[in-house]
């Protein structure tokens, strides 16, 4: 799972001089092998691509890796119920990853795996050196196990209620409702999302990294200062607290099996916690990288190392790359990292992602819809800055500024010039016009925006970039190069008009490439221009430089493509077969053709959208009893977890008897409208499943939830 970057480092321009020639090392966080990428994800990484590639252009020797995060009890459960294994199915999230990743120019040297020779190595390694600093310590700690899957639980593969405001279906480590934060043990009426059954506790033994220990402690607090954020050195010194508190807890490193993972040496049956495997990735990609490019990989990565490192990421997971893994780092013998950047959460048109709106867009929907990668990476690209606030993707500010900045501002200049220079003057520069004021403006400004990239501040790079777009736009305006055209007495203004049109076009085109190197590689070859660097700025076409035929180098965007990415994804939430389990595939192909066997009536597809407008919820039956006056009717109270009770009537007389229902789990339709009949007000639906004729066998059976669920869970 290797693949190496399209932007070779050969292409970077001239090189830097020895003296000031940096070697940089770049990351981003490690997207988890459990789903699909989608634009929120992609604002790390397009911001962490356009830095690396204004690094690149300045010659300095940049690697960009990354790699999936592989391992963990969700991948096991979900390949578990996709019928495959981890290994198969991390192979196949990987080629999607990736897909991804190049759709949207996202130029890693190395995308590797975490599930890889090298990261189990570098893993036991660390654990080794922090074993032998006296940092690793085991316990025995008491964990929730379900009874029935035979397995510890991680807190968010537990359920219940909480603690401290009683909301139902909270996860076993915080309320999505109150934010209180708890342990697992504390929650009421806990269940297994795994299986549904009730927690058990049980004693295991577990693996501890001391984070509270003073040489943690002590090196944190020194190394919190070099942090670039402000709002992300404040947040540490309050994790830290003050010098005599002691604030930070011990770390658990292990998990018990089954689990997806690297076994732990010398203690079978315990494997490394993810999310110390998931790290070790960064460094295990780039060895893969090192060795294929003979590099001395250890002068990159050991203490003394005179190479920076950065890593990108976004504000959720900042605790643990400023606490734990550069004390990770300080005390395996490993050098810590230059800095950190976090960035804030992306919400579409002013909220948070929303599969019902269809604003949850997944990267292969843009793709597959036609839109340019290159629109949303501009885009992102003048809304971000060094800070960590969230950022705002509006659908309808997405269609305008795509449009009026890169089409009618940027890409218009070149559109108005390159005709009447390829027609009239057999498309070669006039020497003289580069010698113009407005270009002088713009290779002035050409430093001033490649150090705006490299403090991350994209959005004022664009802004000053659009500036002198408008300055040139102004001066073809004043020039009028196409009444110019009018009068061959006025050749020499207008070979000046289009020269000096062109060259700024090549100017404003270096101030874009890293946020649009797609373009940029149209762009040099409608030039006729080697790859451009930030030193190309002081080198002005030479005289007699002769340009190609110009080709329409971007389109606008329709507001049609939008509408249709809504719906795209709209649409994706709809059940289909290819994501569906083999057996399960084989179980609704065959019930299908059993009913069309039987002559029963096929209703047509549902959205994700319809169903979840149905509130199922388990319902115990603590009462029954037959309904005087009705040879079907059973009346069923109901406990759906609420404050009182619910009374039904179902048609399900024929096949129970009253006594043999009461003390049962079923299944209930909790938001259908009451209903009024002659026997009373039945305020639910009981569900059942029956043959197509129910009384013929096997009859009508009122469905029953696992032993563990409880009354009002809600069925998912």
């Amino acid at each position: 799972m290797t693949a190496a970057s399209t932007d070779s480092h050969a292409q970077a321009g001239a090189a830097a001089s020895n003296a000031s020639r940096r070697q940089i090392l770049v990351t981003s966080a490690l997207p988890y092998a459990n789903g699909q990428i989608h634009i929120g994800h992609l604002v790390e990484y397009i911001q962490t691509d356009i830095w690396v590639r204004a690094l690149r252009m300045h010659g300095h020797e940049v690697y960009y890796v990354g790699a999936d995060d592989t391992h963990g009890t969700p991948i096991m459960l979900r390949a578990e119920s996709e019928g495959i294994t981890p290994k198969a199915l991390i192979e196949r999230v990987w080629k999607e990853h990736k897909r991804d990743f190049d759709s949207f120019g996202v130029s890693f040297d190395n995308y590797y795996s975490t599930d890889t020779e090298e990261t189990r190595v570098l893993s036991e390694e660390i654990y080794g050196a922090l074993k032998a600093a006296g940092l690793i310590e085991a316990r025995d700690i008491e964990q929730a196990y379900d009874p029935v899957k035979e397995m510890f639980l991680p807190d968010r593969f537990i359920k219940g209620e909480c603690p401290k405001c009683g909301a139902k279906d909270q996860y076993g480590d915080n309320c999505e409702v109150c934010g209180s934060t708890y342990q697992p043990t504390e929650l009421v009426n806990p269940y297994s999302v795994v299986s549904g059954a009730t927690p058990v506790r049980k004693t295991s033994t577990h693996y501890f990294f001391r984070l509270s220990d003073p040489r943690c402690e002590n090196f944190l607090r020194s190394w919190v200062g070099g942090l670039a954020q402000p709002e992300a050195t404040n947040k540490m010194r309050e994790w830290l607290g003050e010098a005599d508190e002691a604030k930070l807890a011990d770390w658990d490193i292990s998990r018990d099996a089954p689990y997806f993972g690297f076994e732990i040496p010398g203690a079978p049956g315990k494997y490394f916690y993810v999310w110390l495997d998931a790290p070790v990735g960064y460094y295990a990609s780039f060895k893969n990288l090192a060795d294929r490019l003979g590099l001395d990989f250890n002068a990159w990565i050991k203490q003394g190392s005179t190479t920076e490192q950065y890593h990108f990421i976004g504000k959720d997971i900042l605790y643990f790359h400023t606490l734990f893994w550069p004390a990770m780092l300080e005390f395996s013998g490993h050098r810590t990292p230059t800095n950190v950047f976090a960035h804030g959460f992306l919400t579409v048109d002013g909220a948070k992602m929303s599969k019902s709106r269809g604003t949850f867009i997944t990267a292969q929907s843009y793709i597959d819809t036609g839109l340019n990668p290159e629109w949303l990476r501009y885009y992102f690209a003048a809304k971000l800055n060094s800070t960590m606030e969230d950022l705002d993707l509006s659908l309808e500010d997405f269609q305008a500024r795509v449009n009026s900045d890169l089409v009618g501002k940027y890409v218009n200049i070149a559109s108005r010039a390159a005709g009447f220079l390829i027609k009239r003057f057999d498309g070669r520069i006039q020497a003289s016009a580069m010698h113009h004021p407005l270009l002088g403006t713009l290779r002035t400004a050409i430093p001033q925006i490649a150090a705006h990239y490299e403090a991350r501040e994209y959005g004022r790079a664009l802004r000053q970039t659009m500036e002198l777009a408008d300055a040139v736009n102004a001066y073809v305006d004043t020039a009028k190069p196409w009444d110019q055209a009018k009068d061959p007495a006025n050749a020499v203004a207008l070979h000046e008009t289009c020269s000096v049109s062109i060259e700024a076009f090549r100017l404003l085109s270096l101030a874009l490439k890293p946020v649009l190197p797609q373009l940029a590689r149209g762009v040099e070859a409608f030039l006729g221009i080697e790859p451009l660097t930030w030193a190309d700025a002081g080198k002005p076409l030479s005289a007699e430089h002769r340009i190609n035929a110009y080709q329409h180098l971007m389109t606008r965007v329709d507001p049609k493509q939008l509408e249709a990415l809504l719906a795209a994804n709209r649409d994706s939430l709809q059940a289909t077969p290819s994501a569906a389990p083999a057996d399960a595939r084989k179980k609704a192909k065959d019930t299908k053709a059993n009913e069309a066997k039987d002559g029963a009536d096929q209703s047509d597809s549902i959205s994700i959208d319809d169903f979840a407008k149905i509130d199922l919820r388990v319902a115990k039956i603590i009462d029954c009893k037959a309904v005087e006056g009705s040879d079907k009717l059973l009346q069923l109270t109901l406990d759906v977890g609420e404050e009182k009770t619910r009374n039904v009537f179902s048609g399900i007389k024929s096949a129970y008897r009253p006594e043999d229902l009461i003390g049962k789990l079923t299944v209930m339709v909790a938001n259908l409208a009451p209903r009024k009949m002659k026997f009373g007000l039945s305020e639910g639906m009981v569900l059942a499943a029956s043959a197509a004729d129910e009384k013929a066998e096997p009859g009508l059976y009122v469905l029953e939830p696992h032993s563990g669920a409880k009354p009002g869970m809600r069925v998912k």
